[in-house]
């Protein structure tokens, strides 16, 4: 059983899809293991892209990480990494599969709807950043 994080970023929460997300890892034969709905701080989004401090992209993001709520989820299940991210989609929704969130979603690079780890070690730290032991199973 392999665990990944995914975050419904932003975007989504405003646009009232998160029950949408979820189903379609659901529908994949993932399971939800982890849920909560926080609202990070500049601070706290900075540490959590801190391998991208570097790219120029960084402050966008961090901004707009902290610009709402967002909805952190562990998924679990078989080859979870892999599978999250191909029913999240390419991270350029226009290059995206159709059918994937991202696709269906999107409405920038930035604004796509969803993040997802994309290494079983990125997703133990991912995981850890936002869950203690006691909320996941």
């Amino acid at each position: 059983m392999e665990r990944t994080l995914s975050i419904v970023k932003p975007d989504g929460v405003k646009k009232n899809i998160i029950g949408q997300v979820i189903s379609r890892f659901e529908a994949a034969g993932l399971k939800v293991t982890g849920l909560k709905m926080v609202r990070l701080t500049k601070a706290e989004a900075e540490r959590f892209y801190a391998v991208h401090k570097e790219r120029p992209f960084f402050g966008s993001l961090t901004e707009f990480m902290s610009s709402g709520p967002v909805v952190p989820m562990v998924i679990s299940g078989g080859d979870a990494v892999k599978k999250v991210r191909d029913i999240m989609g390419a991270t350029d929704f226009k290059k995206a599969a159709p059918g994937t969130i991202r696709k269906d979603f999107a409405d920038s690079i930035e604004a796509n709807i969803v993040h997802g780890s994309d290494a079983a070690e990125t997703a133990a730290f991912e995981i850890a950043y936002f869950f203690n032991a006691l909320e996941t199973f």
